[in-house]
């Protein structure tokens, strides 16, 4: 047994006392929140796709203004030459060759879905905003996961180096305690394994360190970690409206619910730009033309301007192949906005509901914390008065640990469940942007 006890001791001298910090390096940029957010924003593939579809929808809207208020028009030059003379009639006499320069103009007055597509354009422009606004918000709670995520590994690194800490101490008292005679040798087993238990978490909580930064920093634009900066780990404020006035809010405004409204509104313009093929269509055109048998033609000059109408009848139920399709992607679309509106008031009461728990968690967490290390302490000194056994005492360091845990991860639930509750609504609750 003491060849055993001898054994043991030579283990626990050769671990390392620390293995925390092994993820740090100084070389990791350290970013705040509110920076994090404003590069996340910059970088998000989704963040610029949405970007990208406002700049379409603008372009859409002046096309179909363009197409609206101004003509169509068309510049042609055009040089012809033949083997055998001929009468050219732009010059009115024999020759081999001919040339043309013409400017046509036409506008449609009447039919060519041109107020439809007014329409479709600025819902496909309220669409893709409301959408940017959507994923904006998306990529910023994203953010905060993973800036969160970094401080909270941090911290449950920290509560890891402790638990080693303490194991440490009561691997030695267990020592003098077998040593003198006061305790038998399973006492520095049971110590032991809780001391591999340690290192074990210690690693563990260095890797999650470790995969956190680079999650980070890869959100925020960085081919390497990132580093969070400390916030405010003081409890959570209560929120400044209602849960009522949050579904209301959200039902009238919420981001989801009016990109939803504005993509319904675009597939109705869509079906009434399909409908239009069916109405018959008057244009006015307009010609002017040089005709020659040399560059540049000014021989003959001639203009012309008509006016045709034509009704389309049939086209193999082309259009209604169109209208079928463009109905159901409106009936898809009003399911989605009637689904998005009744969604309101569950995900604003859940997070709504989780942000006020979160906030009663930090301070039952906080107590007990407060217990959990009396506890310890008073194990602590009883064992080493030998009034108590060795399960009591590893108990005690278990719920301590547990408890400081449990505090860490209530501090960012809180956090996060605010992230939420913004997204949400479309706007921030609390002008400090790096709580």
């Amino acid at each position: 047994m003491k060849k055993i006890f001898r054994s043991m001791v030579l283990v626990a001298a050769l671990m390392p006392a620390q293995l925390i910090g092994q993820s740090s390096r100084d070389s990791v940029p350290v970013v705040t929140l509110s920076e994090a957010r404003r590069r996340a924003g910059a970088v998000d593939p989704a963040i610029v796709a949405a970007r990208n579809q406002i700049g379409t929808a603008q372009w859409e809207r002046r096309a179909a203004w363009s197409d609206l208020l101004t003509p169509n028009m068309n510049a042609g030059l055009g040089y012809l030459r033949f083997s055998d003379p001929f009468f050219n009639f732009g010059t009115g006499s024999i020759s081999r060759s001919a040339t043309n320069a013409t400017l046509d103009a036409s506008y449609t007055i009447l039919g060519g879905s041109k107020f439809a597509s007014v329409r479709r354009s600025r819902a496909s422009l309220e669409s893709a905003e409301a959408n940017e606004t959507v994923v904006r918000f998306r990529s910023s709670f994203q953010t905060d996961a993973a800036y969160y995520a970094v401080l909270a590994d941090h911290e449950l690194s920290r509560v890891a180096a402790g638990q080693l800490q303490r194991a440490q101490e009561q691997f030695t008292l267990a020592r003098a305690r077998v040593m003198a005679g006061d305790a038998i040798a399973t006492d520095s087993l049971q110590l032991l394994l809780e001391l591999n238990r340690a290192h074990v978490a210690v690693n563990r909580a260095d890797s999650a360190v470790a995969v956190s930064q680079f999650r980070l920093g890869r959100l925020i634009g960085l081919s390497g970690p990132a580093q969070a900066a400390p916030v405010d780990t003081t409890a959570p404020p209560p929120l400044p409206l209602g849960v009522d006035a949050a579904i209301a809010e959200m039902t009238a405004r919420g981001p989801q619910i009016v990109a939803a409204r504005a993509a319904e509104r675009r597939a109705d313009a869509t079906v009434g730009v399909e409908r239009s093929a069916y109405f018959p269509k008057i244009t006015l055109g307009a010609t002017t033309g040089a005709y020659d048998a040399r560059f540049f033609p000014s021989a003959t000059k001639r203009s012309q301007l008509g006016v045709t109408a034509s009704l389309p009848i049939w086209n193999g139920a082309q259009r209604e192949l169109s209208i079928a399709r463009a109905v159901a992607e409106r009936n898809s679309a009003a399911a989605i906005r009637k689904d998005t509106e009744r969604s309101a008031a569950e995900l604003i009461t859940a997070s709504y509901e989780g942000y006020r728990t979160a906030r009663a968690a930090v301070d039952l967490a906080q107590v007990g914390v407060v217990v959990a290390a009396e506890n310890y302490r008073v194990q602590r000194a009883r064992y080493a008065e030998g009034a108590t056994t060795i399960l009591d005492l590893l108990g005690a360091q278990t719920a301590l640990t547990e408890a400081q845990a449990n505090l860490v991860q209530s501090r960012y639930a809180g956090r996060l469940a605010l992230a939420e509750i913004e997204g949400l609504l479309g706007r921030k609750i609390f002008r400090n942007d790096d709580r």
